[in-house]
């Protein structure tokens, strides 16, 4: 694509962010690009713009050669994946914001971008408004960045911070993060942690080269938060968020996973509220960086969407550095997590996978503990997601499989048995 060549986009849904985007670029007439034609799937909805552009048929966009810009913002991940492989071997770059979509074919999208050449972008499905691949890709080299802590979910955010905060029940915090457009159609994709999973997969890859499926990722999300538990971080003065986290392993090999975590108050992702997300980065040099801004919404997914269109003039392509120009890493299998776990009966709770138990509480009415046990037991098994159990992490929860040998001596010898 030849610098500054004129956009023609070819836009594939028109739901909050399709409008955004819309809107959006009728604002920025510097970026020389404009939508040709929006396919959408129902003709008979009212619409915020000229009924001649909108075609319910892909084949209008897909087959137009005057289009060398696909743009996708549709929740069908199977009818995605298919517009963007057409797209791409019809010789359009393509923007994408399709989360799902884009985890679950990471390694088919790879190949393509390789065989056509053509750029794939997709800021848009993870953070939002928030640059985040961007500065992956250009900026940080892989054997500088020991670790990043996200919250990339914004609907599981806001649903948080009104229950904590404002005190709402978990049923009241979902139904206003729908009615502000927050939340997903299928609020399920958000509270149970899936969303933010596929947002991690893709990141991992910008991160560390790593290609994974999000079934492969070991992941859950809000759905068993009790008030209780908030009780017990207020008691020890921390705040309780869905954090997506990856951190690099002395045998080089990456942890990572998302969950529910404990975190102080000072830490930056405590500030991050209601339907913001926050992104940490920790590098070898540079010590901590701290991205935030709005991850839910019309126009900071449309905003991410139009960066990628601005992009595209100046062919910028993601070149996945750590991916093909290093040795990618690989997802470790073999560490240790020190958890909090509230529940309602002992019964259900295997203590003999837990190395070691440093509180337990059994006469409160919500009964807990705080121990730490290898991540197998949580990839291999559902017993904390069960039974009315919930699970959070601790503010530091990974531990080296080379230091738990000196942290079970020390705690041996707290407990005044060594």
């Amino acid at each position: 694509m030849e610098t500054h060549k004129k956009l023609t986009i070819g836009l594939f849904g028109f739901g909050v962010v399709g409008e955004g985007l819309y809107k959006v670029l009728q604002q920025t007439p510097s970026l020389n690009a404009g939508i040709k034609r929006v396919c959408i799937k129902n003709p008979g909805k009212q619409r915020n713009a000229p009924a001649s552009l909108f075609t319910t048929e892909k084949e209008d966009l897909l087959f137009d050669d005057d289009i060398n810009v696909i743009v996708e913002v549709i929740d069908d991940s199977n009818a995605a994946f298919e517009i963007v492989s057409i797209a791409l071997r019809n010789g359009k770059a393509v923007v994408s914001a399709s989360k799902k979509m884009i985890a679950e074919h990471l390694p088919e999208i790879l190949e393509m971008q390789q065989e056509t050449g053509l750029p794939f972008l997709c800021e848009a499905a993870a953070c939002a408004s928030i640059p985040v691949i961007r500065n992956l890709e250009e900026y940080y080299d892989n054997d500088l960045l020991h670790a990043i802590k996200a919250i990339v979910n914004g609907s599981t955010n806001f649903i948080l911070t009104k229950m904590f905060e404002d005190k709402l029940d978990f049923q009241s915090a979902l139904i206003l993060a729908q009615q502000l457009g927050f939340a997903e159609s299928n609020p399920k994709l958000d509270i149970e942690g899936y969303d933010a999973v596929n947002k991690w997969a893709i990141l991992l890859n910008h991160a560390y080269g790593i290609v994974e499926h999000p079934n492969n990722i070991l992941f859950t999300g809000i759905q068993n938060i009790q008030f209780s538990d908030a009780v017990v971080a207020k008691e020890k003065n921390l705040d309780i968020k869905l954090i997506a986290q990856a951190k690099k392993l002395k045998n080089g090999k990456v942890a990572a996973f998302v969950l529910p975590q404990f975190v102080k108050t000072d830490d930056p992702l405590s500030f991050v509220k209601n339907e913001y997300n926050g992104v940490v980065i920790e590098s070898g040099f540079a010590d901590k960086q701290f991205f935030y801004g709005k991850g839910a919404g019309s126009f900071p997914t449309a905003s991410a969407v139009l960066s990628d269109i601005g992009a595209l003039r100046y062919n910028y392509r993601y070149e996945y550095k750590k991916l093909y120009h290093h040795t990618p890493h690989e997802l470790a299998h073999d560490y240790y997590l020190k958890v909090y776990v509230s529940f309602d009966d002992w019964k259900y709770i295997p203590r003999d996978k837990f190395e070691w138990i440093e509180e337990w509480h059994a006469d409160a009415e919500r009964k807990y503990l705080i121990g730490v046990l290898h991540c197998s037991h949580l990839t291999e098994d559902r017993w904390w997601k069960e039974n009315g159990s919930s699970l959070i992490l601790t503010n530091e929860p990974i531990i080296d499989n080379l230091d738990i040998i000196n942290l079970k001596k020390r705690s041996l010898e707290l407990a005044g048995v060594a």
